[in-house]
């Protein structure tokens, strides 16, 4: 895995898919099952959001960039000749 959670983080994980499946399938599936089933979504799944998630952060500091860059600009004063 690319990325690792605490101990903490990753139950509350296993346990919403478990939750998941018994709502969604009607089935129970143990540690084991949920534990497979979560790597799977960070290893394949994982990337796309994750690649997602920098592109929305990059936008966001391009922006500030941006209106820092505005800023500024602002501040210049007129040179006379």
């Amino acid at each position: 895995m690319f990325i690792k959670f605490p101990l903490d983080q990753k139950s509350a994980m296993k346990s919403l898919i478990k939750e998941y499946v018994k709502r969604e399938f009607d089935e129970e599936i143990g540690e084991l099952a949920a534990e497979n089933y979560l790597e799977f979504i960070i290893k394949e799944i994982g990337p796309y959001i994750y690649n997602r998630g920098v592109q929305d952060a990059k936008a966001v500091v391009q922006d500030r960039v941006m209106m820092m860059d505005e800023d500024l600009t602002s501040l210049e004063r007129p040179i006379k000749n």
